[in-house]
């Protein structure tokens, strides 16, 4: 069975190599056609750049320890740079740094071998402890409470602000009309 797995995932990750050149822009187009969906930030907060480190550096140090860009995953509002740490064909560390100097990263499936979990996010750890040693004094870490999970459906973006608003105006208008 463990030769069959192999062979599979050989297969799959040639697959991959043919699509890899293109994929962002599949990804983006179903995006923009809503055939697919993605919003918010990942529920797993590590902390905030410290004071005086910037992305670019420590995307630097991260590749001495084998982080590479992560052009396959989505990118997320305010991002600024995403890499990842295959652990194997079918894990990976992945790490996001914002904007606004928010760090933020989950242990999951590849997308190249799981695609459709990956999507799903099944699978994802916290693995905050493991982050935590890789990035060192790069990261002030959040407090626990702040670093804690947070499903993406509770996170707030402009978008689920903007829904949210039109939701009370709705209801306020109805609100009215019955009075």
């Amino acid at each position: 069975m463990k030769k069959v797995t192999k062979l599979l995932h050989y297969a799959k990750q040639a697959a991959w190599y043919a699509v890899y050149p293109v994929f962002p822009y599949f990804r983006d187009g179903l995006l923009a056609l809503g055939v697919i969906s993605h919003e918010g930030r990942d529920g797993y907060l590590l902390g905030r750049l410290a004071p005086r480190k910037t992305a670019e550096g420590l995307a630097g140090y991260l590749a001495t320890h084998g982080f590479r860009n992560h052009f396959v995953a989505w990118v997320e509002e305010g991002e600024a740079l995403g890499l990842r740490l295959r652990k194997n064909f079918e894990y990976q560390y992945h790490l996001r740094i914002f904007k606004d100097g928010e760090v933020r990263g989950h242990y999951e499936l590849t997308p190249e071998c799981h695609p459709i979990l990956h999507y799903r996010e099944r699978g994802m750890e916290d693995r905050r402890e493991d982050f935590l040693k890789f990035l060192g004094d790069w990261v002030v870490p959040a407090r626990p409470a702040e670093g804690k999970f947070v499903p993406r459906t509770l996170l707030v973006s402009s978008r689920n602000i903007r829904e949210i608003k039109k939701v009370k105006r709705k209801r306020d208008r109805e609100a009215v009309s019955v009075s």
